[in-house]
């Protein structure tokens, strides 16, 4: 009986690990159904970002489908700021480590803007090219 109650545990711990991957599973796949209507879409544990036109799209994920949906024009935002730890980085030459890792999006009739958090420093970086080109080319 000892034995039973020593490996209860790291059985309830298993199974909590099995829910979690369940849960990231449901994400990746409401996201891959809510991407399907984008040109280009991103997916991380903190947004989702798509790209359809001049209009982007960002939220948040969940298991049954990105929440807190906003989206705005290209056409209305006037500079893409990559940001690392709060302060301004080159997408070109971007810093290996960070700990906050976002785009913000300045819109130009206001003093407004969004910010879209990432994981990854290189994927922030190559959509801030990608966008800054799109914004470059209205």
């Amino acid at each position: 009986m000892e034995r039973g109650l020593l490996w209860l545990p790291l059985l309830v711990a298993f199974f909590w690990l099995a829910w979690q991957g369940s849960q990231e599973y449901q994400k990746i796949e409401a996201y891959r159904t809510w991407a399907q209507q984008f040109e280009k879409a991103k997916f991380d544990i903190y947004a989702v970002l798509g790209k359809k036109g001049h209009s982007i799209t960002w939220g948040k994920p969940t298991p049954t489908g990105p929440i807190q949906l906003q989206t705005f024009a290209l056409d209305d935002i006037l500079h893409i700021n990559f940001l690392i730890d709060g302060k301004a980085a080159h997408v070109e030459n971007p810093p290996e480590k960070g700990r906050t890792i976002e785009l913000e999006f300045v819109f130009a009739e206001s003093t407004r803007s969004v910010r879209v958090p990432f994981t990854e420093i290189p994927l922030a970086a190559e959509w801030g090219k990608y966008l800054q080109g799109e914004l470059g080319v209205k």
